[in-house]
């Protein structure tokens, strides 16, 4: 069975920023290990040993990572602001490869925007994120179809969109990070997203 700690998540997973897994376990592929949840991006200063949550944080995460790899196979989340995708990148350093497939919505562009930006040696699709999850805005990037997902486990459909991802080969227009800082609008505070 595959160990987080035989994974790119592990350095994650070490300094205590995969938070709230809905799932954190080996996948049914041989040597692949998967994370539902959240990423803490920016830690509150903490005081006499009180653990707070993050300051900012990459929320509705879902991620695979193969044992043996330097870098995470498939991650998608959201943040608040497209601000936050140099965070990510910085955060996440080399675990991120020019293969690997990386979505990251963003709930501060508009819901008409979609974009390619290259970031910590990666291509992430950045998209809006209005009022529906992550998850079911990845079925309906990849075409997923939701009937048979029904009747999987948390871990079956995590790796259902991960073979969505493997696929998936949409070309959206290619801006820089600094573009796409221009184009995005104010932060939209919304409480109790789903995870």
């Amino acid at each position: 069975m595959t160990s987080i700690t035989d994974t790119p998540l592990a350095g994650l997973d070490a300094e205590e920023r995969l938070l709230s897994p809905v799932f954190k376990g080996a996948m049914d592929k041989p040597g692949r290990f998967g994370f539902r949840g959240e990423i803490a991006l920016k830690f509150q200063r903490t005081m006499a040993d009180e653990k707070r949550p993050p300051e900012i944080k990459f929320d509705q995460v879902m991620g695979v990572a193969d044992a043996g790899e330097q870098a995470i196979a498939f991650l998608a989340g959201v943040a608040q602001s497209l601000e936050h995708l140099a965070l990510l990148c910085e955060v996440l350093g080399d675990k991120l490869s020019p293969t690997g497939k990386y979505f990251f919505f963003a709930c501060n562009i508009d819901i008409s925007q979609r974009f390619q930006i290259a970031c910590g040696g990666a291509t992430f699709w950045v998209l809006p994120l209005e009022e529906a999850t992550v998850y079911n805005e990845l079925l309906d990037l990849f075409c997923i179809e939701r009937g048979p997902l029904k009747k999987l486990d948390t871990a079956g459909k995590l790796a259902a969109l991960a073979a969505g991802a493997a696929k998936f080969n949409g070309k959206f227009k290619q801006i820089s990070f600094e573009e796409g800082l221009q184009a995005m609008g104010p932060i939209k505070v919304r409480e109790n997203r789903p995870v």
